[in-house]
């Protein structure tokens, strides 16, 4: 017995958020998103991710004559279907959550009835279920050696290989018109 990934369920969720800032807009600015939480709970064959996010939009109101930002804090509940594949074996099994694309905005802009935003947001969430599980050995019957790809040679080894010799300094004789000498050194 040895604990590893035995469930997987993934989730990619796009959907438009409406909000309604305090101006009526006349233009949007820009839009991001920050601040993205979650946490998550098994339930069944099923994962729970609950969280949320902040949506800040930057627009112009009063006829394009001031600037503002917005900002709501945006809840979200997404229910992953596990798929195993192998059944557990105990119930001291492990959620993790891998965030592949945190909430992004991909389109924002005003409503017909130019009171709110419509905010496109897409994220996609990774569910592991890590659990105690049998693993299968095979066992060859010959000698089996795997292919590693590795050096032969260490490091250390190839340097001083490949390290240049040196002839040893010969001084130089004392020339008193050499250019590069100075007259009151003794070299």
């Amino acid at each position: 017995m040895t604990k590893a990934v035995i469930a997987k369920g993934k989730h990619r969720s796009e959907s438009t958020v409406t909000l309604k800032p305090p101006n009526r807009p006349s233009s949007i600015l820009g839009c991001w998103v920050i601040n993205h939480t979650h946490q998550s709970k098994k339930v069944g064959k099923h994962v729970e991710v609950t969280g949320s996010f902040d949506v800040n939009v930057w627009y112009s109101h009063h006829d394009h004559s001031k600037t503002s930002v917005f900002t709501e804090s945006v809840p979200y509940k997404d229910k992953i279907a596990l798929h195993y594949r192998d059944e557990p074996t105990s119930s001291k099994e492990e959620t993790i959550v891998t965030v592949l694309q945190h909430p992004n905005c991909t389109e924002a802009s005003i409503s017909e009835c130019g009171q709110n935003f419509l905010i496109s947001i897409e994220r996609e969430l990774l569910v592991e279920m890590v659990g105690e599980t049998k693993v299968s050995v095979t066992i060859h019957p010959h000698p089996y050696d795997e292919e590693w790809p590795m050096a032969v040679e260490s490091s250390s080894i190839v340097m001083e290989e490949k390290k240049p010799k040196e002839a040893p300094k010969k001084e130089q004789p004392h020339h008193p018109n050499h250019p590069n000498q100075r007259k009151d050194s003794p070299f």
